[in-house]
C-alpha cells in the first residue's frame, strides 16, 4: 500500500470516531483539553488493536480465499461504508438536559469499541494484501487519536449535527478505498 493510501484509509477509519467524540464532546459541559486528550487516546489505542486481531483472523483465513481477496476486502470496505452512513443517518440527535463534566472510563471505552469494530473487519481484509499492519494499526491509532481529541473539543461548539457528515464522509472514503483495491487489483485502470 502507498503512503497516502495508508493515510487516507486511518483517517477514514477514525471518522466514525471523530463523529462520536463532537457528540461526546457537545454532551459535556465545556470539555477541557485534559478530557478530550483522554478521550482521544482511550479511542486511538482501541482502534489501533482492533485491525491487529481482525488482521490475525483474516490470516488464518488466508489460505481458503487467497484467489479472490480483492473481492473480500472490497466487500468489506463496502459493506462498512455503507453501514456507517447509514447509521448517520439513524442517529438520534437528542440532546441530555443536563451535561456533565466528564465522561466515565468504561462508557468511553464502550464506545471505542463499537466504533472499532470496523477497524477489525478491515483489519480481515488487509490480511489479504500483504501490508506491515503494525504500520497500518499505528497509523489508525493515531489518526483516531488526533480525530476524536479533535472532535471532542469540537462538539462543544459545534454539537451533534456534524458528526452525522463526519461519519457520512468517513462511509464515503471505505467504499472509495475498496473500490480502488478492487481497481488496483483487476487492473482496469492500466
Amino acid at each position: 500500500m502507498q503512503l497516502y493510501t495508508i493515510l487516507i484509509l486511518a483517517f477514514g477509519m477514525s471518522m466514525d470516531a471523530f463523529a462520536a467524540a463532537i457528540g461526546k464532546g457537545a454532551a459535556l459541559h465545556r470539555p477541557p483539553l485534559k478530557e478530550a486528550l483522554r478521550t482521544g487516546l482511550i479511542f486511538g489505542v482501541i482502534e489501533a488493536i482492533t485491525p491487529v486481531i481482525g488482521w490475525g483472523i483474516g490470516l488464518a483465513a488466508s489460505q481458503f480465499i487467497m484467489s479472490w481477496d480483492h473481492w473480500v476486502a472490497f466487500t468489506l470496505l463496502l459493506i462498512l461504508g455503507i453501514r456507517m452512513i447509514v447509521e448517520a443517518f439513524k442517529k438520534d440527535t437528542a440532546e441530555e438536559t443536563e451535561a456533565p463534566r466528564r465522561h466515565g472510563f468504561w462508557l468511553l471505552v464502550t464506545t471505542a469499541v463499537a466504533t472499532s469494530l470496523d477497524a477489525m473487519a478491515v483489519g480481515v481484509g488487509l490480511a489479504f494484501l500483504q501490508v506491515n499492519i503494525l504500520v497500518m494499526a499505528l497509523t489508525i491509532g493515531a489518526a483516531t487519536t488526533l480525530m476524536a481529541t479533535s472532535g471532542m473539543l469540537l462538539g462543544r461548539f459545534l454539537g451533534a449535527a456534524i458528526g452525522k457528515w463526519a461519519e457520512i464522509l468517513g462511509g464515503v472514503v471505505l467504499i472509495g478505498i475498496g473500490t480502488s483495491i478492487l481497481v488496483e487489483h483487476l487492473g482496469l485502470l492500466g
